[in-house]
């Protein structure tokens, strides 16, 4: 993956599917809603990093992960935002990212293989697609390939999303995602890949019983859809 790409794809997303669906999927949550968000996250025993900026983001993931950690990916707009994939593909790190070979396998069977592998990370990066303001993280994809590591394989999870992702409720979550998140994601499937995409598998996350594994950075921004 070249530096051009990763440069390109923020404003790409931007340029393509920001505005083209109901704004109200994309207000900003008040003070109280926000607070409310972090408590409740908090009481389902994910630990809750709330930054005011991207930057503030890329900063928190750096501190969180020890060096020489095996680290994944899950696909997600929000880290190319917040400048994480650029450090986790081209830049020097301390850390042993799997990512990589992934991506530059061109043989399909051996690359799904090296993915489930890499489900097993010491730490997986990615995002959800809502928070519910009583506190479940919801994410979906067409294949699972994203969201099969945060139930249980990896030993610990980072999920980074914009506040702009709060719904009221966990029923406004999955619709916020129905009515607004899968039609963008079709788009953006069809111009990358030239398929559809689908609502396949849906991963709510309403309560971690290993402590400190799951760690939500919730930016004060828009990031993502």
């Amino acid at each position: 993956m070249s530096s051009q790409v990763i440069d390109n794809y923020r404003q790409w997303v931007l340029d393509n599917f920001s505005d083209t669906l109901p704004g109200k999927w994309k207000k900003f949550p008040n003070e109280i809603q926000i607070q409310n968000t972090l408590e409740s996250v908090k009481k389902r025993n994910i630990d809750v990093n709330f930054v005011k900026d991207k930057e503030e983001a890329l900063e928190k993931i750096k501190e969180l992960i020890p060096d020489n950690s095996s680290v994944m990916t899950g696909s997600s707009t929000t880290l190319y935002q917040i400048g994480f994939m650029r450090y986790y593909l081209l830049e020097k790190n301390p850390w042993i990212c799997l990512g990589p070979e992934i991506y530059q396998e061109e043989d399909q069977e051996k690359r799904i293989n090296l993915q489930r592998r890499s489900e097993i990370a010491d730490y997986f990066i990615a995002s959800v697609n809502a928070i519910a303001e009583s506190g479940q993280l919801v994410a979906t994809d067409a294949s699972g390939s994203r969201v099969s590591a945060y139930p249980y394989a990896a030993k610990n999870i980072i999920l980074v999303a914009g506040v702009q992702k709060i719904t009221k409720t966990l029923e406004e979550a999955m619709e916020r995602i129905r009515e607004y998140v899968y039609p963008l994601e079709d788009k953006r499937a069809m111009k990358a890949y030239g398929i559809p995409s689908t609502i396949g598998k849906w991963v709510i996350i309403e309560k971690e019983k290993q402590d400190h594994r799951i760690k939500l950075i919730l930016v004060n921004e828009e990031l993502g859809f």
